[in-house]
């Protein structure tokens, strides 16, 4: 039988770090041949632009394969399976592939297509990586207060026990062979260690966890776990259900949505980071991510936002289609106020 390429899944809530992490494997590679493909909920590609520009040596746009405005969990056919014929059928194939999930991201179903017959005998999943915002997960952003929960239920039968929100991420915690907890450096140690023994109650047994800053993880550490997921499916189990077979069942993400914000240039950095936080606090919103041209300044500002905590830096000189323009991509739940957050961001 012909050497199947390994592929590392990775896959986390909205603003984890995964993008960050990817990038650092890049970095040091030491001449592996990897191939990315990146997919975004979300018109504007803002990971995939990230990883492009970044300077690595060795890796080229072309290695790179960009799956925007839609989630890969539910576009297998149309998307994820030929974006894996297009990498496997170069003339030089990678060494390894790497697949950065969306946000919302169920990883059971695409961890599933790998036994689709186009590719089952080519390609197998090497490991399941999910990464974890330790702070936001600390401060129960993204995680189900089981306690507080049944404390509401008290007061109030019709309340749901689970959310959208807790079952994505209790999904991503059960499909992984490693859990990576990002960020540690905004918590301290003992909160670090008691999330790590919360976590383990909803991760398979045998799960490896990690401990990160910046998503630096050696790719020692995440390459070469043999795991063959594929073929172990029966064991990761999803709160979303789908049909038997190969095929997975089709969810939507009518729980979430998405819009892009177009705007001129801003004054200053540090009030845009101000002015983006507060309106994150005024309409709850889950993520927003972009890049925006500060007046008279020649490089271009990322804007990456999770929940109330705003990140900003230049990171390299703006082209001439990108001067004088901002451009944002905001993630939240469904009915979110459109009019209102783009008026505020732009006021």
């Amino acid at each position: 039988m012909a050497h199947k390429i390994p592929t590392t899944v990775i896959t986390g809530f909205l603003g984890v770090g995964k993008t960050t992490l990817v990038q650092h494997l890049l970095a040091n590679a030491n001449g592996k041949r990897l191939a990315l493909i990146i997919n975004e909920f979300g018109d504007l590609g803002v990971d995939g632009d990230l990883v492009k520009s970044c300077g690595i040596e060795g890796c080229e746009e072309d290695d790179v394969l960009e799956l925007s405005n839609g989630c890969i969990c539910c576009t297998v056919a149309d998307d994820f399976i030929p974006a894996m014929e297009k990498l496997l059928n170069r003339a030089e194939p990678p060494d390894h592939i790497v697949i950065e999930t969306s946000g919302l991201a169920l990883p059971q179903p695409l961890v599933r297509a790998f036994n689709w017959p186009e590719i089952r005998n080519r390609v197998t999943v090497d490991g399941v990586i999910t990464v974890v915002d330790s702070a936001a997960v600390e401060a129960g952003r993204f995680a189900h207060d089981e306690a507080r929960i049944d404390a509401q239920r008290q007061g109030d039968d019709s309340l749901d026990h689970e959310t959208p929100l807790s079952e994505l991420f209790d999904d991503q915690l059960a499909c992984a062979d490693m859990i990576i907890l990002n960020k540690t450096d905004l918590i301290t140690e003992a909160e670090a260690s008691a999330l790590e023994a919360r976590l383990k109650s909803g991760a398979r047994d045998g799960v490896k966890f990690v401990k990160a800053l910046m998503g630096q993880v050696s790719p020692a550490t995440l390459l070469g776990l043999g795991i063959g997921a594929e073929g172990d499916m029966a064991a990761r189990h999803a709160h979303h259900h789908h049909h038997d077979g190969d095929e997975p069942h089709e969810h939507d993400h009518d729980d979430f949505e998405s819009f892009q914000v177009d705007m001129g240039e801003v004054d200053d950095a540090e009030a845009f980071a101000t002015r983006v936080k507060q309106v994150i606090l005024d309409h709850d919103i889950l993520r927003l991510k972009g890049f925006a041209q500060v007046k008279s300044k020649p490089m271009r500002l990322v804007v990456q936002a999770v929940g109330p905590r705003v990140d900003h830096y230049f990171d390299r000189p703006l082209t001439a289609a990108e001067k004088g323009k901002t451009l944002l991509v905001v993630i939240g739940q469904a009915g979110m106020d459109e009019g209102a957050i783009k008026a505020a961001l732009t006021a």
